[in-house]
């Protein structure tokens, strides 16, 4: 009989600690990160690095993994305005010491401090960032977008904004009936 009453028992206890397990595990999972107050560079960081790429912008300058970097025009020079919303959606692009540069001007890569004590990548002066909706290398889908006090360029390899792409190269035209320019 005793072993009747064991068995609810120990299901019992068993939901219990199933419901416990669940309820902090799904509070851990939709309890958003603190963005503020930490003391430390984030996890993704490391020593930067600057490259250049060609886009339908011209030459530009891309992170380590070939993301195009904007600059902001509400930010001061090596002072970001970016933080919270915006940093989400403009990530900076942050270093844990001197950037590495691969065709850029090297006396114009620098580090600025954040408020939020972490270092971001500097290029003339300007603090650069990556956007999230650019979801590969090359994407340059945060050109021109207004928000955030300012208006987002990406960087040209002279340290400054790119606000319109080059014109594309007009059609060249031959007379008609000459043979094709051939001269026939």
């Amino acid at each position: 009989m005793n072993r009747l009453l064991a068995f609810p028992a120990v299901a019992v206890a068993v939901a219990a600690l199933a419901v416990g397990c669940s309820s902090s595990t799904k509070n851990a999972v939709s309890t958003p990160a603190s963005s503020g107050g930490s003391t430390s560079a984030p996890a993704s960081a490391s020593t930067a690095a600057l490259h250049t790429a060609n886009s339908k912008y011209g030459q530009i300058l891309v992170d380590s993994s070939g993301h195009t970097l904007y600059l902001l025009t509400a930010d001061a020079p090596s002072k970001s305005t970016c933080y919270g919303d915006c940093a989400s959606f403009w990530p900076p692009d942050h270093s844990t010491g001197m950037p590495t540069d691969s065709g850029v001007n090297a006396s114009m890569v620098g580090t600025t401090a954040r408020t939020d004590h972490t270092t971001q990548v500097t290029y003339n002066g300007h603090p650069l960032y990556t956007f999230v909706k650019d979801a590969k290398a090359g994407d340059v889908t945060g050109e021109g977008i207004t928000n955030f006090g300012g208006t987002w360029y990406v960087v040209g390899v002279d340290g400054n904004a790119i606000t319109s792409a080059p014109a594309a190269p007009a059609p060249s035209s031959s007379p008609s009936g000459s043979g094709g320019g051939y001269g026939y």
